[in-house]
């Protein structure tokens, strides 16, 4: 049966208000992710862990993954939340744990005051984050995708995709703002600014929120199935039995997505900074920043395109020639040269996370029911976060200081991960509900 919105044409008020509570939330997600890579990548080694400077980065980029451990877990607690109670409850639950994490994050003493005591909190504040970060996509994908015409779901659901590139402009500005103080007042009290700032978004996204709609579609749903609110199974337990297969393929679709996005936005700046390439923080900063920027701007034409081709198609291309990408990704980060990283990091966002990013959402809404939707999308992506993007600056660190290799072997690595994830839209698109 068609829902009220798969037979209209245009988005209605409910829907906009969606669009606008799903791009707010999903920018902030993204500025509170991005600004701890930069942070994990800068400051958090030295302020928060004693050691050799590559002992206090591996930790640093260990907090880093501890928020995507606890993604999943998020992502299947409020995604049933979503489900079962409504997709606005889940939304406000989410904001308001990142919203509270990123502000502890901002005003936590460091080691030197607190002891051991500043890096146990500082795990602490992210898993939290990581809970609400969890099911923040997730719903902000499905709330837009239910409202959305079927003819126009591709570009609506990336004009939500286009806010991670965004997020990562914002943060890594911020940073960079930062960073321009000098090292003295960065690492005394500079570095605290930009988490401290984010309150101001969050009351703004919590109030956007705070009038949602239900879907129709979801309604609809419910209606129908009103015995699945009765029984007490998860979502998550339908998930395993009835759609294992969906869940799979939804998982596998993202990771190459997420191996490059994470070695553009955060293994990068560390790496590109390290005593091996030399780059100064500032110049790493602004190529991340500047390259990134291109993502936000062409992610829309990569959902038009996934509106009129088809989301998988432009999915799977976008993961194959991502594969390509990343050897001269790697060989353009390690040249030293401003010029060149800034290109690559370009390339990266313009053309390849335009494509996946522009196609995921739609995608991933394809494969899942409504009444399983939110569950099926934070578990897919989520479980993926957690093993794929939390870890691959970790990875990719430990990768250059044993093997001594810096560039083929991590982008072997990332070609990968792409060519998987298009082995996995090309079976996935025979798959989904249209």
């Amino acid at each position: 049966m068609n829902s009220p919105t798969a037979t209209s044409h245009r988005l209605t008020a409910a829907g906009r208000r969606a669009l606008i509570a799903a791009i707010t939330g999903s920018l902030i997600e993204w500025y509170d992710y991005a600004l701890y890579g930069a942070a994990a990548a800068v400051v958090i080694g030295p302020l928060f862990f004693n050691g050799s400077p590559i002992g206090a980065q591996l930790a640093s980029f260990a907090t880093f993954a501890v928020g995507f451990l606890a993604r999943p877990l998020g992502g299947i607690v409020i995604g049933h939340i979503g489900d079962r109670y409504g997709r606005r409850p889940a939304m406000l639950i989410a904001i308001l744990m990142m919203g509270f994490a990123t502000v502890a994050i901002g005003l936590l003493p460091t080691t030197a005051v607190l002891g051991s005591f500043a890096p146990a909190l500082l795990v602490l504040f992210r898993l939290i984050q990581g809970l609400g970060a969890g099911a923040e996509l997730a719903g902000a994908m499905t709330i837009v995708a239910e409202f959305a015409p079927p003819h126009r779901r591709g570009l609506l659901t990336s004009l939500v995709l286009a806010t991670p590139p965004t997020g990562i402009v914002v943060a890594t500005g911020a940073f960079l703002l930062a960073a321009s103080q000098g090292d003295e007042i960065l690492l005394g009290w500079a570095w605290r600014i930009p988490f401290l700032i984010s309150i101001l978004l969050f009351a703004l996204a919590v109030f956007i929120r705070h009038k949602l709609e239900e879907t129709p579609e979801y309604v609809a749903a419910m209606a129908h199935h009103e015995e699945k609110k009765k029984d007490h199974l998860l979502p998550l337990n339908r998930l395993i039995s009835v759609h294992p297969i969906e869940v799979l393929l939804g998982f596998l679709s993202v990771t190459g997505h997420n191996a490059l996005n994470y070695t553009m936005a955060v293994y990068a700046l560390s790496f590109m900074t390290s005593p091996d390439i030399g780059m100064s923080r500032s110049s790493a900063l602004t190529a991340v920043m500047v390259g990134t920027l291109f993502g936000t701007i062409t992610t829309p034409a990569g959902g038009i395109a996934a509106d009129r081709l088809g989301a998988s198609r432009v999915l799977a291309l976008g993961s194959g020639l991502g594969a390509l990408f990343a050897f001269p990704l790697m060989f353009g980060l390690a040249s030293g040269s401003l010029v060149w990283a800034t290109l690559v990091i370009a390339l990266g966002y313009g053309v390849i996370i335009a494509m996946t990013s522009g196609a995921q959402g739609a995608f991933l809404a394809s494969l899942f029911p409504p009444a399983e939707r939110y569950s099926g999308i934070a578990l897919a992506r989520e479980l993926n976060g957690a093993i794929v993007a939390g870890f691959t600056p970790l990875i990719l660190t430990w990768v250059r200081t044993h093997s001594g290799n810096a560039t083929f072997v991590p982008a072997l690595a990332i070609a990968l991960c792409l060519a998987t994830s298009c082995l996995a839209v090309v079976v996935g698109g025979s798959r989904a509900r249209h």
